[in-house]
């Protein structure tokens, strides 16, 4: 039986936001050390990722990423420390509402057909990455 995923988003102000697109990005930055390359792992194009980032700058006080210059490859962008506790604490709510869900929509879920569940994970990124955790 497949749990069911939760996607959220949390609104802090009008304006500053956050969802699994935003965190998925500042991820694939952390991993990549380039918004360039953290846009094609996504599939999204520069100018989403970047405005994505940039939306950050007018969410938070705190910088969630921070451009790094030099080296033998060119500059890059790296997490902040902030951007690491806010990916951290969004994917720790995200683990706890898995749970919470699981367990209260258990009965619900008994009574999704295979079929349903299957397709489901098919067509939706973020039940494929849950299935596999």
């Amino acid at each position: 039986m497949l749990n069911p995923v939760i996607r959220f988003r949390i609104d802090f102000a009008a304006n500053s936001y956050v969802g699994p697109g935003k965190i998925d990005l500042l991820e694939a930055i952390r991993d990549s050390g380039s918004l360039s390359q953290a846009a094609r792992d996504l599939g999204m194009s520069y100018r989403r990722a970047w405005l994505l980032i940039n939306s950050f700058k007018a969410a938070f006080r705190e910088p969630v990423t921070v451009a790094t210059t030099g080296g033998k490859g060119g500059g890059g962008v790296a997490l902040t420390k902030f951007g690491e506790e806010l990916v951290e604490c969004y994917r720790a709510l995200e683990r706890e509402f898995a749970v919470l869900a699981a367990r209260r929509l258990r009965i619900i879920n008994s009574a999704v057909t295979r079929t349903a569940a299957k397709s489901a994970a098919a067509r939706r990124p973020l039940a494929r990455r849950a299935a596999r955790h």
